[in-house]
């Protein structure tokens, strides 16, 4: 890790990334492995994942929109790069002008792409059960059934992957399944990371994992096997001592049982340290007892009080004396503390921890 004059700091492991998706095309059999690399590579940074990625042999990128896509089409020159949200009028020009592939989601957005677009390919989402994104299945097909030309890709989202036993997944699949006689000729894409997991039924040509590439586990149902790709750090900027029956930040949330060491770092929720890990003083606590960890030499050192925007309290009083000084890093998330287990702690998922990651993080690549 390079010096630098951050509190806060990134270690993202490239060759982590490249080994998961390589598992995950393993489990996708005969199917093409894809990547969601939307929402800056969720937090990862897309810039340096989606060309390792690309180095590692995927040819399918999946975007939320045209601005993310815009930015990655000179890094992925020969890819094929969706974009999620669909298409509409201002982002048009820019769609076609960087080759994107707009995943078609309303009859209007049907429409607007096959009357303008010049037989230029899109994909066409169904929606199986999830009443988000995508044509109903009756409008699928009536679309297949007009003159427009035929999409390049038909595929559907399930909702409920992450929970293999949840009988929305059989709906979804069964759907699915029943429509594509229908769609002959024309790929097929349905299993996003917790999918994979579901079997080669699921599979079809086309898989797209996203949380898995970047280490979140792809369901509670399993142990999670894969690499990590994130490691998040704080600066230790003072040690201060505290006598038992002080309190400790905003709200005096946290009072003191002991004689206690308290380790300042500079992070907070601005950093996307979340407010809701705080060891006291937020209504999660009544859901979720236990607070956020760090880790220091594979120690763990509990979050005390009230996180702050900038700032975050730990209790060092278990380490040596001599353990932990100003200057020292403590692990938020890595090797020692989970991406899942600080989630958990926030109340929140993977996906959203690693997603709102601030920009003060001074970052650095490996592999």
């Amino acid at each position: 890790m390079p010096r630098s004059a951050a509190t806060t700091r990134l270690s993202i492991d490239l060759a982590a990334l490249a080994a998961n998706w390589r598992k995950m095309r393993d489990l996708s059999g005969s199917a093409r492995c894809g990547a969601a690399v939307k929402a800056d590579a969720y937090g990862t940074g897309a810039d340096q994942a989606a060309p390792r990625l690309a180095r590692e042999g995927c040819r399918d990128f999946f975007v939320a929109d045209a601005n993310e896509g815009a930015q990655l089409r000179p890094l992925l020159p020969d890819t094929r790069i969706y974009v999620l949200n669909g298409v509409f009028e201002e982002a048009f020009a820019q769609t076609l002008a960087h080759d994107l592939i707009p995943v078609i989601n309303s009859a209007e957005q049907a429409a607007f792409w096959c009357g303008n677009a010049d037989a230029r390919p899109y994909a066409l989402h169904i929606d199986t059960g999830m009443n988000r994104m995508g044509l109903t299945p009756a409008q699928a097909l009536a679309h297949l059934q007009g003159s427009a030309p035929a999409p390049c890709l038909v595929m559907s989202h399930l909702a409920c992957a992450d929970e293999p036993d949840h009988p929305l997944n059989a709906t979804q699949i069964e759907l699915f399944e029943s429509l594509k006689p229908q769609f002959a000729g024309i790929e097929a894409s349905l299993a996003n990371s917790g999918g994979i997991f579901l079997g080669s039924g699921v599979h079809h040509d086309l898989t797209r994992p996203g949380i898995a590439l970047y280490g979140g586990e792809p369901g509670s149902h399993r142990p999670n096997r894969l690499h990590t790709v994130v490691t998040a750090e704080t600066r230790v900027l003072l040690v201060r001592d505290a006598k038992a029956g002080e309190t400790v930040s905003y709200g005096a949330a946290q009072q003191l049982t002991r004689d206690s060491r308290i380790a300042v770092c500079g992070v907070g929720y601005a950093d996307g340290f979340h407010r809701s890990a705080s060891g006291a003083g937020v209504p999660l606590r009544s859901a979720v007892p236990q607070g956020a960890f760090g880790a220091l030499g594979g120690a763990r050192v509990p979050v005390l009080g009230k996180i702050t925007m900038d700032l975050t309290m730990f209790d060092v009083t278990d380490l040596p004396e001599d353990g932990i000084n100003a200057g020292d890093w403590i692990e938020l998330m890595g090797a020692t503390i989970t991406l899942e287990e600080a989630a958990g702690a926030a109340g929140t998922i993977s996906y959203e921890l690693l997603t709102s990651l601030g920009r003060r993080y001074a970052r650095s690549y490996a592999g």
